[in-house]
């Protein structure tokens, strides 16, 4: 994203709010390439979104206001510019139900908070897909208005196409297209009349003031029922148990027949080969995303979704015979998926350093010789002021400082893009070692912040083992999140 558009961004908070956006949050993306920011006035914030697609921007603005109307709890919309392709959404907080669901320490997984949350979520599924998806603009839809035949078909090939043979996986190319229309002629007979959410997951399900709140709708488009709780009770790195998983099924179905009637076991026949072409999808996105994109943490989740394909060939027998893709199924199923072809070496260490530039950059004790060195004195400088001296670039007043300019954005944004690069080809490549140091007059202040930025960016990015030293603070040589004890 450009300083434009943050610009732009910041002028859209400023006419909605009529105060000053004095800081702008870069939030993580996740498989799409919309950009989101958190966006601080004096009084008030928002969520910023730059989206270059103006199609589907329209798309979720009119579902959105479509929600909105119904009484669904979706974020409202502040303001808009879709000339500049950016609006400004309420701010539904920090933490999805996939979020909690990372963090659940109880013995008995899911903890009964979060078994309640997935029970409100499922019950509210229903409200969308049948009381609001009946009077819903569904020429707004991007970019397809049905999950039809050929929409099927490119789930399908996505499967094929980048997982299949990305993998290497061996096939039989035609007897699998055959099965693959077989599939999807059985799946066309499911009832298609209703609002089909499409990535209807645990990360698109904030959880505000203990209740779910629905983002991220904007593939939205008219199918049938079972697709969406297929992708959120088989979402594959939320592992949720399958007992728990029969549990949510039958609590869906008794939602549904409070809005209409379905016949129970015809739909969960049905269910079952949507849970397949879901888990197939998804495969294919974590092909595109890991092996093609280089994402590192969609690999990650790959074994997850080879341990759901073993369950599925253990447990579900498939009405419509469908030899081919079973037979390529199971050569998944018996995958080492430790092997480096499957999964992605686990052993890089980044050992990122501050430093001061009155003394020499920190030695690479590795002997790789690779690494970075950023220069951080021509950022602007908290130590001028009398009352950040005695701070550091973990205290909060010299946080606050620094994100309030733009020069810390713009720097970091590109440290992230060289650091990305690199970690993914040492990754590919079975490095062992990077270092990354940052620079500046004292290493007190801009270098220990840029360190600490860039451990949490990689911790929540990718599965690395973070070696974070302050050599002018604490040579602790351990990662330690900034507060923490």
């Amino acid at each position: 994203m450009s300083d434009n558009h943050i610009e732009d961004l910041k002028e859209l908070f400023r006419h909605w709010s009529g105060e000053e956006g004095i800081e702008i949050e870069s939030l993580p993306q996740a498989g799409s390439y919309r950009q989101y920011f958190r966006i601080y006035g004096h009084w008030r914030q928002a969520i910023g979104v730059y989206n270059p697609d103006k199609q589907e921007n329209a798309a979720f603005l009119s579902f959105t206001r479509h929600f909105l109307q119904a009484g669904l709890p979706v974020a409202g919309i502040y303001a808009e510019n879709t000339a500049k392709d950016i609006y400004l959404l309420s701010d539904l907080g920090r933490d999805s139900l996939f979020d909690l669901l990372e963090s659940d320490q109880s013995t008995e997984r899911p903890s009964e908070t979060l078994r309640g949350l997935y029970r409100d979520t499922v019950a509210l599924l229903p409200q969308f897909q049948i009381v609001a998806g009946s009077g819903i603009d569904y020429s707004a839809c991007y970019p397809v208005q049905d999950f039809d035949s050929r929409s099927m078909h490119w789930d399908l090939n996505y499967f094929k196409y980048f997982f299949l043979k990305l993998l290497r996986i061996p096939f039989d190319e035609y007897a699998l297209e055959k099965d693959f229309e077989t599939l999807s002629g059985y799946l066309l007979e499911a009832d298609s009349k209703y609002f089909m959410y499409r990535d209807f997951q645990a990360r698109n399900i904030m959880i505000s003031e203990g209740k779910p709140y629905f983002i991220d709708y904007q593939g939205g488009r008219r199918g049938p029922l079972q697709y969406d709780l297929a992708s959120l009770l088989f979402q594959v790195k939320a592992n949720l148990p399958f007992s728990f998983r029969e549990e949510m099924l039958h609590w869906y179905i008794e939602n549904v027949n409070r809005y209409t009637t379905i016949a129970e076991k015809d739909f969960i026949e049905k269910y079952n080969a949507f849970v397949l072409i879901r888990l197939l999808q998804v495969m294919g996105a974590y092909g595109f995303r890991g092996y093609y994109e280089r994402r590192a943490h969609f690999l990650q989740s790959i074994p997850f979704a080879v341990d759901n394909v073993r369950w599925f060939l253990d447990n579900i027998h498939l009405k419509p015979a469908t030899p081919a893709l079973n037979a390529t199924l199971e050569y998944i199923a018996r995958l080492n998926i430790s092997s480096p072809s499957f999964a992605q070496n686990q052993s890089l260490t980044v050992n990122i350093n501050s430093f001061s530039f009155k003394n020499a950059p920190p030695p690479d004790y590795s002997g790789n010789g690779g690494g970075f060195v950023f220069d951080c004195r021509a950022l602007p400088n908290p130590g001028r002021w009398e009352h950040y001296r005695h701070l550091t670039g973990r205290d909060t007043a010299v946080i606050q400082f620094l994100e309030r300019e733009p020069a810390i954005e713009k720097f970091m944004q590109n440290v992230f893009k060289l650091i990305d690069q690199s970690v993914l080809e040492y990754q590919r490549r079975g490095f062992r070692n990077l270092q990354v140091n940052f620079g500046c007059t004292g290493g007190q202040h801009r270098s220990v912040y840029c360190a600490d930025r860039l451990a949490r960016y990689l911790e929540e990015r990718y599965s690395l083992n973070i070696e974070l030293i302050h050599t002018q603070l604490e040579p602790t040589g351990k990662y330690r999140a900034p507060g923490e004890e």
